[in-house]
């Protein structure tokens, strides 16, 4: 049954990605689309109030003008984070967010990344959640896809510029996702999940005694936390909650909300370069990295725990340790292999309870960062490699690389080497610092090779933009709030600026024409070459670091 519950959600995917990429497609690209006598008088009024100029911009004012906004966002939720306790909507009387714990749910969630070092229904109050948490949960999603959206452009276009931010920002928030957000709140609340502005409720439980029930605007946050692959929960126990996730309907929903816009963004790639091919070779890639890894998670988690069998305890069942009866090992393993895949970080399931070899699942693709990802900027990570890939076979065969009719030259790879090189850097150096400081060590909560594999997990979530952790790492301190904040901030702005200077530095060149000794993209010999540089690049980098980690405590309890 488990398996049926697996294939089921990838049909429906398989089913929904064309449509979807094509209307993506005629978003970023201006075209008509059957919604637009309603949201042309929305922009138009957004545009009028906010005074947005429509003219093109070049890839160094795209990239400034997403960087300085998502600058002033982060501002005004750090204040409102700040001063919650003495502003409205606050029925539960939540206090204020100390200083370093603004600080850091501020740029996570301004970075789509969304860790959460705090417990939302008692750390925040309603006018939080959704004047901050949920405003950002949109532009931070909205500002990746246009990120991606600028991206594409480069590379199909034949001038410099590379859109408008702003016209980006906007008509992928107002076209895209609050449509497909307002479908998911209702299909959530139909299944039962809370909306409402009502305050804890103080209920008397069968065993008669007094325990507090926390309410609130639950459905439309949880919507654009998948749709968006945000990933921040309303409760701190996030999608196991039975309030966020209630039956195996809404974790199928939302399994389907994460998944459905990244991998439809590749297939919009393909219309953009006017070569469906394309965009199929590069969804390969990533799928094909997706179905070796979903495997493992399920195996790994069916297989149950040897030393609690050891001990004498049935292991029929799996490892049921950390995981919702409801959802069980199929629906609790695909959500897993999901949430990283996709960066979004929401977990129905507890990540630190995972067996070693599926916390490797979940940690092996944050590092990677490619299998498909958030909004827009997994599309561009998988682009960086696919030109690695041209100007690696180029240089094998002593030709002057190209890449979709443009050559690829010094610049571009020094901006390539240099967004693969900062990936690892943010997570292996952070991760030793926190090994040999006092502070750091302070938050491990499980000695051994697990204590590594928390550090590790926490900054290549953060790296990543995911938001996901082995939460039984100890990680609201000065220490965390501070060293993963500035990680989430570099994972994401780094990498976005660079690749759109790639993508800038391309649509400003000629096209080479197509000859005999042209390098072919779009067949299946290049799928395998992407592939195999995707993993030799991350076995490289990574290793080491996951051998002392969940591969070594696969192997001691195994023994």
């Amino acid at each position: 049954m488990g398996i049926i519950q697996i294939i089921i959600t990838l049909v429906l995917l398989a089913a929904l990605v064309i449509p979807t990429g094509k209307y993506i497609f005629n978003v970023i690209t201006g075209r008509k689309s059957f919604i637009d006598p309603v949201f042309d008088r929305v922009d138009s009024l957004i545009y009028k109030i906010t005074g947005v100029r429509r003219s093109e911009m070049n890839w160094k004012q795209y990239a400034v003008s997403l960087l300085v906004t998502n600058l002033v966002m982060a501002l005004l939720v750090y204040l409102v984070f700040r001063l919650q306790g003495y502003l409205g909507l606050n029925p539960n009387k939540n206090g204020s967010m100390e200083p370093s714990l603004a600080f850091n749910t501020a740029i996570s969630f301004m970075t789509n990344t969304n860790l959460q070092h705090y417990s939302g229904e008692w750390g925040l109050s309603y006018l939080s959640q959704l004047a901050a948490i949920t405003f950002l949960m949109f532009t931070s999603a909205a500002a990746g896809f246009s990120a991606a959206a600028a991206f594409m452009r480069g590379l199909a276009g034949k001038t410099k510029n590379v859109g408008n931010f702003f016209v980006d920002l906007i008509r992928i928030t107002t076209r895209i996702l609050i449509p497909i957000s307002i479908v998911v709140t209702l299909l959530l609340v139909w299944q039962g999940v809370p909306q409402t502005l009502s305050g804890n409720q103080t209920v008397t439980t069968i065993e008669g005694t007094v325990q507090d029930i926390p309410l609130g605007p639950v459905a439309s946050l949880e919507s654009i936390k998948h749709v968006g692959t945000n990933g921040g929960g309303f409760f701190g126990a996030n999608s196991s909650h039975p309030f966020e996730n209630p039956t195996p309907l809404t974790n199928l929903i939302e399994i389907l909300s994460m998944m459905l816009l990244p991998a439809s963004l590749v297939f919009t790639f393909g219309l953009m370069l006017k070569n469906k091919k394309q965009g199929r070779v590069i969804f390969a890639a990533m799928a094909m990295l997706f179905l070796i890894s979903l495997p493992v998670c399920y195996l790994s988690e069916q297989a149950g725990n040897p030393a609690l069998a050891d001990a004498g305890l049935s292991q029929t069942m799996g490892s049921m340790e950390g995981k919702e009866v409801r959802f069980g090992i199929a629906q609790s393993a695909l959500f897993s292999t999901v949430t990283t895949a996709f960066t979004t970080g929401t977990v129905n399931n507890m990540h630190d309870s995972l067996t070693p070899l599926g916390g490797l699942v979940a940690l092996g693709q944050m590092m990677l960062n490619v299998v498909f990802g958030g909004k827009g900027v997994g599309f561009m990570n998988m682009m960086m490699y696919a030109i690695l890939a041209v100007f690696l076979c180029g240089l094998m065969v002593g030709r002057t690389p190209e890449f979709l009719g443009k050559k690829i030259e010094g610049k571009e790879m020094k901006l390539i080497a240099l967004t693969i090189l900062v990936h690892p850097f943010i997570i292996l150096i952070p991760s030793a610092t926190a090994l040999i400081t006092k502070s750091g060590l302070a938050g491990i909560t499980n000695p051994g090779f697990h204590g590594l594999s928390q550090i590790l997990y926490e900054f290549t979530s953060a790296a990543a933009n995911n938001g996901s952790g082995f939460e039984g790492l100890a990680d609201n301190s000065l220490f965390w709030n501070i060293s993963t904040g500035l990680v989430m901030f570099f994972g994401r702005y780094i990498s976005i600026i660079a690749l759109l200077a790639v993508a800038g530095s391309l649509a400003a060149k000629r096209e080479v024409p197509v000859g005999i000794g042209t390098f072919k993209t779009d067949n299946a010999l290049f799928t395998f070459i992407l592939l195999a540089v995707v993993l030799i690049v991350g076995a490289l980098t990574f290793f080491p670091a996951i051998s002392l980690g969940p591969v070594a405590e696969h192997l001691t309890l195994g023994r």
